[in-house]
């Protein structure tokens, strides 16, 4: 399963040549990868509040050709791996007015306590993961 976002390229993400700065990036995958779960019925406050964080652990991005201020971003997420410790998001961001793939990339999360020790969910919060099987299926 793929979700969609669409972000307007504002001026203030764009450097002195008006393209994308390189850490907007990582922010655009976090919106998506918080709307994919949402898509799922689980927002990160409700994860926080059952006690659970999902740090990211890695992170990966590869720049293919510059996306511009006044164009639309459309990141495409999809969830590449889940495991009941790890969940890994797979992300392709495209400028809709040339309908050409600008920049690839992942992140990886560990579920953790608050304490920030990983944990199994499926142990740490039985609940939690039963309303998560739909996500896991989505690969």
């Amino acid at each position: 399963m793929v979700i969609e976002t669409y972000f307007p390229v504002r001026y203030a993400e764009t450097d002195q040549m008006g393209i994308v700065h390189h850490s907007v990036y990582p922010v655009w995958f976090e919106c998506g990868r918080t709307e994919f779960i949402k898509h799922f019925g689980i927002t990160y406050d409700y994860v926080e509040k059952e006690g659970l964080l999902l740090p990211l652990i890695r992170l990966t991005c590869e720049y293919k050709t510059p996306i511009r201020y006044g164009e639309t971003a459309l990141v495409k997420t999809r969830l590449l791996k889940g495991t009941k410790v790890r969940l890994e998001f797979g992300y392709e961001v495209f400028s809709m007015e040339r309908n050409f793939l600008c920049a690839t990339g992942s992140t990886e999360h560990a579920w953790t306590g608050a304490d920030l020790k990983p944990v199994n969910i499926a142990k740490f919060n039985p609940e939690l993961y039963e309303k998560l099987i739909p996500l896991y299926n989505s690969i």
